[in-house]
């Protein structure tokens, strides 16, 4: 049987403040990888119904399945929301993730762009970077990277590039569930 290692997503501003916690996800072991995600050397992890804690204290469970992409050295992760009308794309412009003792860590630079179920693609939370970049007085490098990270995430979707591919989304979280024996 094929073993999905458990782990922790934490995100952090650029302070260093922990910004959101999600608590109980399962990575996809490397050799189940498709194509594409073990070229980038992508972490991939599924979640269903995980507890969320925000920074504020704020306790929550995600409402939704979902299939997480973290690329090495890129500016961007994506998560794959699993609606009942189909997968929607979130995706945050961050710092590229690290990765250690079941534990995957990021920065979010507050940028994010929602690929809806229709292909329509939407940046947000612009107001929010631009009060940040302020605040924690984001180096002239990390504006470089969070301007590269958007332009990529931004020409992948355009170009319909991995890691948006419905299809790969719901085969991971189908073998996920047909390993856990069930299936939402």
């Amino acid at each position: 049987m094929e073993h999905y290692e458990q782990c922790v997503i934490k995100s952090f501003k650029h302070d260093g403040h922990i910004h959101r916690l999600w608590e109980q996800n399962w990575l996809v072991p490397e050799r189940q990888l498709a194509g594409e995600q073990r070229e980038e050397s992508a972490i991939v992890v599924i979640n269903r119904q995980t507890p969320i804690q925000e920074a504020s204290g704020k306790q929550w469970v995600s409402r939704v399945p979902a299939v997480s992409f973290f690329l090495p050295g890129q500016w961007f992760n994506v998560v794959a929301l699993i609606e009942e009308e189909g997968v929607r794309y979130y995706c945050n412009v961050a710092s590229p993730p690290y990765r250690q003792d079941g534990v995957i860590t990021y920065i979010d630079y507050d940028l994010d762009v929602i690929r809806t179920i229709d292909g329509s693609r939407y940046v947000v939370d612009q107001d929010e970077y631009e009060r940040h970049k302020t605040l924690y007085h984001y180096p002239q490098l990390v504006l470089n990277k969070v301007k590269e990270g958007l332009h990529t995430v931004l020409d992948r979707i355009d170009r319909n590039k991995s890691p948006f591919h419905d299809d790969t989304v719901m085969a991971y979280y189908r073998k996920w569930c047909a390993l856990h024996g069930d299936m939402e």
